[in-house]
């Protein structure tokens, strides 16, 4: 279709947000996959576009249409725990949590597929039985629904802040004070895609933290989360000017990463702690760092 006269010399990633009520991001994502061609070329995101430029949109499937999920098997992926209501994950990096435009790469949902184990059917397309994500390059632990009632529960736990999830993070430098909560809106960046920012009129987000470890130049923090915004963690330490080591994307020092020989955050999903769907029992579980983030830690401890 034509671009409008409306969207004259906006960005493309923006024209095609606001032409077919795509998120900012699932936008930027249709354009870098290649799926928004412009006068019959792909171009970056950041061209701008002119009023009467044709504009072809391979678009994702509509919310509730059937999606397929092919069974991908997932190095790494691990299954902690499972019966006829749940499954608790041990999420390796390089994973997503679920299908998404522009993501070629394993996922979580994928994976279980290819362990024979069924999830629940509601949710959106994309993203059927999950009920929470964790970023990419986070590791640890996720609990997906498999049956219809489960999720709704589970849902609505998250929503209202019954589950503990803990996190493990290790920040550079030293926090002051030592355990403290952080309580700081998060939103978009205001002009760098796919990141996220504290900035005033965001969604209200909070972060409990505790120091657990000291070192020369880093410390590894506990964190509580009381809100579940993306990038959270990373966010609010960033702001605060402690960003987790490893995390180049929000400020983090490249030499050091390159010291411990981490090439993603140092973020892991170490608890997650809910009233089980159908029992109401409380159930606990805890992940064990994996090879990468352990290795820092052991770097970190011999004095560097």
């Amino acid at each position: 279709m034509p671009v409008p006269d409306g969207l004259d010399g906006m960005r493309l990633d923006q024209a095609v947000s606001r032409m077919f009520g795509l998120s900012r991001t699932a936008a930027a994502a249709l354009v870098e996959a290649g799926d928004a061609v412009l006068d019959g070329q792909s171009r970056p995101k950041s061209d701008k576009v002119s009023a009467g430029s044709w504009l072809e949109i391979t678009l994702p499937p509509a919310p509730g249409a059937a999606v397929a999920v092919v069974p991908e098997p997932v190095d790494g992926l691990r299954i902690v725990y499972a019966d006829d209501d749940i499954v608790v994950v041990d999420k390796p990096v390089g994973v997503a949590a679920h299908p998404s435009p522009g993501w070629t790469g394993p996922t979580v949902v994928a994976g279980l597929a290819a362990m024979g184990q069924r999830v629940a059917t509601s949710g959106a397309a994309e993203r059927q039985g999950v009920v929470h994500r964790l970023d990419v390059g986070t590791t640890g632990l996720m609990v997906v629904a498999k049956s219809e009632v489960a999720y709704s529960v589970l849902k609505r736990a998250f929503k209202v802040r019954e589950v503990d999830k803990r996190y493990h993070a290790l920040v550079q430098g030293h926090l002051d004070p030592l355990r403290g909560t952080i309580d700081a809106p998060i939103d978009r960046h205001p002009s760098h895609d796919y990141k996220f920012a504290v900035v005033s009129g965001g969604k209200p987000s909070v972060t409990h933290y505790d120091t657990v470890e000291a070192f020369a130049s880093a410390s590894l923090v506990d964190v509580r989360l009381e809100t579940g915004r993306t990038h959270q963690i990373r966010v609010h330490f960033s702001a605060l000017r402690h960003p987790c080591v490893g995390d180049l994307t929000y400020g983090a020092d490249p030499t050091l990463a390159a010291r411990l020989d981490l090439t993603r955050q140092w973020l892991h999903a170490r608890e997650l702690s809910f009233e089980h769907p159908s029992t109401g029992e409380r159930v606990r579980f805890v992940s064990e760092y994996p090879d990468d983030l352990r290795h820092a830690l052991a770097v970190l401890g011999e004095g560097w």
